[in-house]
């Protein structure tokens, strides 16, 4: 039987179950296309990809308000990376689903990295295709946000450190954060804090108070040094 269960109960659970013939497809490697006929999963890939692009984009720009560009820029190419991707693909066993000719299969197909992240892109292809854009949306958020939180952690410098060394070495004391406004239902609260020195002060929003001070860290470090500190 096809259908594997983590990875159909997760599709069950997102509302985003794909046809057993489209999942097939996702999963057929061009190699045993060419030795059995029928289509490879080439163009669920080429769509997948885009569509992880978008979402995975998406989901940087609401969960990061405070992060510019650049940062954003830098998260999402891990995130779509090959090992990244290849890693959720053998969490979902899409390895063991696989229809692979005879030389890829003797070859270790099944465990290579390239492999595995087309599938998964073609899983995410398919899902788009049968259900749009928001199951597409909602099965990269299911499998991707505590990536995606862990890596924008990682990747980002901490911007309150910085700025505090900076204060004390040019003034000798420390900056001054304070909570200027906070808007919005207590679930989804947006916090503005502003941080001063002697040389000057900014603004940072955020979703916590932290994310916040953060934020305004950011944008005054940058202001009187020039550059980013990453």
């Amino acid at each position: 039987m096809l259908a594997h269960p983590p990875l159909l109960a997760l599709l069950a659970r997102l509302n985003s179950e794909v046809p057993e013939d489209a999942l097939r497809a996702a999963l057929t490697h061009d190699s045993y296309a060419n030795e059995h006929g029928g289509e490879s999963n080439e163009r669920l890939e080429f769509l997948g990809d885009a569509v992880l692009d978008l979402t995975i984009a998406d989901l940087l720009f609401r969960l990061f308000p405070d992060r510019d560009e650049g940062d954003l820029s830098k998260v999402r190419a891990v995130i779509v990376s090959r090992p990244m991707l290849a890693e959720v693909a053998t969490e979902l066993g899409l390895g063991q689903l696989l229809f692979l000719g005879k030389g890829a299969e003797d070859s270790g197909g099944r465990s290579r990295p390239s492999v595995l992240a087309s599938a998964f892109e073609a899983v995410v292809g398919a899902v788009f295709l049968h259900h749009g854009y928001n199951a597409a949306l909602r099965l990269v958020d299911g499998l991707l946000r505590t990536r995606i939180a862990t890596d924008a952690a990682m990747s980002s410098p901490d911007y309150k450190s910085l700025l505090q060394e900076l204060s004390q070495a040019r003034f000798g004391g420390l900056p001054q954060y304070e909570v200027v406004s906070s808007e919005g239902p207590e679930h989804k609260k947006v916090f503005a804090v502003q941080v001063s020195l002697p040389a000057g002060e900014a603004t940072g929003r955020g979703r916590s108070k932290k994310e916040a001070e953060q934020a305004a860290a950011k944008r005054l470090y940058i202001k009187l040094t020039g550059h980013s500190g990453s």
